[in-house]
């Protein structure tokens, strides 16, 4: 039992020091909190967590290797997700000449943001890649079902807090008011991150 908690711990550990890290979920979270589309960013959210989720089984059961070693599919997932998050920053330049109107990133809607959250963690190769090399190194191929299915619960509330906590600081009173008054800049800033992310996925696979 003593065992059991201290792979569940480790791993998990592992994980919330990852997700904390900047990425471009982490720049999609923002820019809908503090534009003010709380329900998208939200929605957002939630996709994250339930497309790193399903990452995370497919590694457990070892179907990721599968999409690993076939070269055209890895490369397409690859291509596919640096072509949209440079569709979403070219989106967020435009946007911010009329700032407030988070419509034109995401239509501001639960739905609209759930699907982006997930089209963005399924079109990031380097979610298979970091859960491949997590579980190799945290749990033994051996660990009960039990185990696995607590590090997967666990793993999902971590991004639902996580992205949930930038979400609510994003939106918080200070943060509208810095972004009343600067959000053009700050709308350029996250679309250029979210475009250097996307060029440099394109740029390992073309």
């Amino acid at each position: 039992m003593q065992d059991n908690t201290w792979i569940v711990l480790t791993t998990l550990g592992l994980y919330a020091g990852i997700i904390i890290s900047p990425g471009p979920n982490f720049a999609l979270v923002s820019r809908l909190s503090i534009s003010g589309a709380l329900p998208s960013a939200f929605g957002a959210t939630l996709g994250l967590s339930l497309a790193a989720t399903f990452y995370a089984v497919l590694s457990m059961t070892g179907l990721a290797v599968l999409i690993v070693r076939v070269d055209w599919l890895a490369t397409a997932i690859q291509v596919l997700g640096g072509a949209y998050l440079v569709y979403l920053g070219v989106s967020n330049w435009f946007a911010s000449s009329s700032r407030g109107d988070s419509s034109k990133l995401s239509g501001g809607t639960f739905s609209s943001g759930l699907r982006m959250g997930t089209l963005v963690e399924l079109t990031n190769p380097k979610g298979i890649a970091f859960f491949l090399g997590l579980y190799a190194v945290s749990i033994p191929p051996d660990a009960a079902i039990s185990v696995k299915l607590t590090v997967l619960t666990g793993g999902f509330i971590l991004e639902m807090l996580w992205y949930s906590f930038v979400t609510m600081l994003m939106s918080s009173p200070p943060a509208q008011t810095v972004y009343r008054t600067s959000g053009a800049w700050i709308d350029r800033f996250v679309g250029t991150l979210l475009i250097g992310f996307g060029i440099k996925l394109l740029s390992e696979r073309l």
